[in-house]
């Protein structure tokens, strides 16, 4: 059987492709099914209800099993912003590059010990052949660093975000050590059986 992996990230697709490589299907991606060009709008007011509102959307057009998954940042500071509004941090004239500049504006002045924050991901999976949809959770603790530390690896707020036991942001570790701690690796672990056992259904 296949599953389509549905985003739109290229970074995103590249950690799901290498987290459920184990998985005994064919991983689609929105493009490989034309898909590539719908833009949702994010109208949940939490993680769940917007990573559902993908998978469920991209399943019935599609007809295949698929997964979405909902993710942001949650800075202790800042109340837990951005959060849902990760992506759309600052408005849409911002790249990624300016949202981790707002962020770091917003912490200026800020002190290490009150700079915790947490990456939350919300994977839903949804099989059109059973209409059920399944959520499972991941998240990671960290740091905000005091600069933002892009070198071309990683994507989104990965260069500012220091998982906790690390002196490194996510965009500066290794990707296969980012892909056993990050709060995407936790929920796809959570995800992975649940995906073997639709598997085992197509047989």
């Amino acid at each position: 059987m296949n599953i389509l992996i549905a985003t739109g990230n290229s970074g995103k697709l590249q950690e799901y492709q290498r987290m459920f490589a184990v998985l005994d299907a064919g991983l689609l991606s929105l493009t490989d099914l034309d898909l590539g060009d719908i833009e949702l709008e994010e109208t949940g007011k939490s993680f769940e209800e917007n990573a559902s509102l993908k998978a469920n959307t991209f399943a019935r057009l599609s007809n295949h099993c698929t997964v979405a998954d909902d993710s942001g940042l949650m800075v202790d500071a800042l109340d837990g912003a951005p959060g849902i509004y990760s992506a759309r941090y600052g408005g849409g004239q911002l790249d990624s590059a300016g949202r981790r500049g707002k962020l770091l504006a917003a912490l200026e002045g800020v002190d290490e010990e009150d700079r915790g924050a947490r990456f939350v991901c919300v994977i839903a999976i949804a099989d059109p052949r059973i209409q059920e949809t399944i959520l499972v959770r991941g998240e990671c603790r960290g740091r905000i660093a005091f600069r933002d530390h892009d070198d071309g690896q990683g994507f989104g707020y990965d260069s500012v975000f220091i998982p906790d036991g690390y002196q490194l942001t996510f965009g500066q570790l290794r990707p296969e050590l980012k892909d056993g701690l990050s709060h995407r690796a936790r929920a796809a672990q959570k995800a992975l059986p649940i995906l073997h056992e639709i598997c085992s259904r197509s047989l």
